[in-house]
């Protein structure tokens, strides 16, 4: 499908969207305001020096960037500069292959607090901040960093036709255990097949996936 034919196709379902977000953003920071106290607290304890929030610059819908929030689940490492930079090995220039994480996830920056927050998606509640501004939605492609989005090709750039998401399809048919091709490929089919039957399918999922701890590192 054309890109132009899916954004005049999804355009009253994301008009709808756009409210459920709001309305579920705002209900999930109150009602888990004591998890974001705890897990902030736990996260300060583990790291005193440094901030309980890690704020980066993300792409988002239509390209445009934003800063996403996250509960600090890394420590910064010794590197001139701040933290440890990841090297990617991109086959003709595009990142298509390689996996985001370490695959063993055992990364020796991710702290012990980090850990655990990360194995249960706590890291990801104060993106709920940022369904609530509109930066994001709480289905929907997960947000990748712009040092990634700038080698997408045309078709790769079909993911950012949506809102990025605090979970995906992807996230829920593989989270941290697949390589980019197949998150892109996860990312793709839901754009061009997005509606609020898929919606709650994906929600499902993730209310499993996040009790269960499975495929997160």
């Amino acid at each position: 499908m054309e890109q132009k034919a899916i954004l005049v196709s999804n355009y009253e379902y994301r008009r709808g969207k756009r409210l459920f977000d709001f309305i579920s953003a705002l209900i999930g920071i109150v009602v888990l305001s004591p998890i974001f106290l705890i897990v902030a607290l736990l996260v300060k304890l583990d790291s005193p020096k440094e901030k309980v929030l890690f704020i980066q610059i993300r792409t988002g819908f239509k390209n445009k960037s934003f800063r996403i929030f996250k509960f600090r689940s890394m420590r910064k490492s010794d590197q001139p500069g701040g933290a440890r930079k990841h090297v990617y090995e991109w086959a003709n220039g595009v990142p298509d292959d390689f996996v985001f994480k370490s695959a063993s996830g055992n990364d020796p920056d991710v702290s012990a607090i980090g850990a655990f927050v990360r194995k249960f998606s706590l890291d990801e509640l104060p993106q709920l901040f940022n369904v609530l501004r509109g930066d994001m939605s709480i289905v929907g492609p997960r947000p990748e960093i712009p040092a990634i989005t700038q080698f997408y090709s045309k078709t790769q750039q079909t993911r950012l036709l949506v809102k990025p998401g605090v979970t995906g399809w992807a996230q829920v048919n593989g989270r941290s255990n697949m390589n980019h091709g197949q998150k892109i490929a996860y990312d793709t089919e839901y754009v061009q097949n997005s509606g609020w039957k898929l919606d709650a399918r994906v929600i499902v999922m993730t209310v499993k996936q996040v009790l269960t701890g499975k495929d997160a590192f």
